[in-house]
């Protein structure tokens, strides 16, 4: 089976986080350089499988893992995000679940069915949310993938930072939809990374 190639100028976007609603206020900016999917088996006990994209020197130049699955049905996937330019590596995922009602994982891509996906019937995985912050929202740090059939795609990671504008909440629970009928760039805030991986389903 076949894998698709991806420029890797599109491959990750990098942005500080800052806080829209007074320019002259800003977070510190995070640097990711490690994004980590690890798969889990549901049912049948197998081992979980972890795949990265990594630019640990945040050089541009990733090394990137091919993701293949075989023998499951459905599996619990855990997304993380680490800064591996600081010794030891900080573990930026703490702090997107400790202002998750400020961020959201977005998956993406030609392999993916799901609530941030428009219809695709040539999709291999299929994604539910498995997390929800305080107001009830998506996360997406964990998740739940289905198996729909063999074949091969990408998948596209998205962390999208939505700090509140004029004192004012801007995530909702319908951001996926919204991504799903006018894409990323329509959402509020920012995006934090945002990286490609090639998936095979056998």
């Amino acid at each position: 089976m076949s894998t698709f190639a991806v420029p890797l100028s599109l491959l990750v976007l990098l942005s500080a986080c800052t806080d829209v609603k007074d320019p002259d206020e800003t977070n510190p900016e995070e640097v990711i350089t490690t994004v980590t999917l690890t798969f889990t088996p549901d049912l049948d006990g197998g081992a979980a499988q972890t795949f990265s994209w990594a630019d640990p020197e945040n050089d541009g130049s990733p090394v990137i893992d091919a993701i293949t699955l075989s023998g499951a049905d459905s599996y619990a996937l855990s997304v993380a995000f680490l800064n591996e330019l600081e010794d030891p590596a900080e573990d930026i995922t703490e702090e997107v679940d400790a202002e998750s009602d400020q961020h959201q994982v977005f998956l993406t891509g030609s392999a993916v069915d799901g609530p941030a996906t428009p219809e695709n019937a040539g999709a291999v995985l299929s994604h539910t949310y498995g997390d929800t912050d305080a107001n009830g929202f998506p996360v997406g740090l964990t998740n739940t993938i289905d198996i729909l059939q063999a074949g091969s795609g990408v998948l596209t990671v998205t962390l999208r930072h939505l700090p509140p504008q004029d004192d004012a909440a801007v995530k909702t629970d319908t951001l996926a939809e919204d991504v799903a009928a006018d894409g990323i760039d329509g959402l509020p805030g920012a995006t934090d990374v945002s990286v490609d991986f090639d998936v095979t389903v056998q």
